[in-house]
């Protein structure tokens, strides 16, 4: 059956609260963890209130998060990303070769990246997350990600501030 409408094109606009370099970061950093059989979603809202720059989930049910620094100062001014380890089985900092590692915290894994691609440089200590913690952050992935599709098909079908 041929249909006359137009074609949706389901492209998701530019996050503007970024540095070029932190999209950059976070663009090879989400190739990296799709070839490690993870979803990824950025600007994730966790329980807490804060904002996780990126949330992966697999097939087994684990959840890293990555927090992307395109500096040493946005590392130092930030201290927020403590916080993240509560809503995560592992944690990560995803940053460009230009940043030494030995200025990242010891207790968390290290990604370096660029825009087209990234290695797991040193691997973040395991802490499983209980079960209605887990269950809590596995909704609000799928919300998200159903929402956020959902806007790209409708626009007009949502809210200013919704999702």
């Amino acid at each position: 059956m041929e249909t006359n409408a137009a074609h949706i094109a389901l492209v998701v606009p530019p996050d503007r609260r970024q540095s070029a370099t932190a999209l950059a970061i976070a663009r090879g950093t989400a190739r990296l963890l799709r070839s490690l059989g993870f979803a990824c979603l950025s600007e994730l809202s966790l329980p807490s209130g804060r904002r996780a720059d990126l949330v992966a989930v697999n097939a087994r049910g684990e959840i890293w998060i990555v927090e992307i620094k395109s500096s040493a100062e946005d590392l130092r001014a930030d201290r927020k990303w403590q916080d993240y380890r509560a809503h995560c089985d592992r944690l990560f900092f995803a940053f460009t070769r230009d940043l030494p590692c030995d200025i990242f915290p010891g207790d968390a894994g290290l990604i370096v990246a660029d825009a087209y691609g990234a290695c797991l440089h040193c691997e973040a200590p395991e802490h499983r997350l209980p079960a209605p913690t887990r269950k809590a952050m596995m909704l609000r992935f799928g919300m998200a990600a159903a929402q956020r599709l959902n806007r790209l098909a409708d626009p007009q079908g949502y809210a200013d501030g919704e999702f």
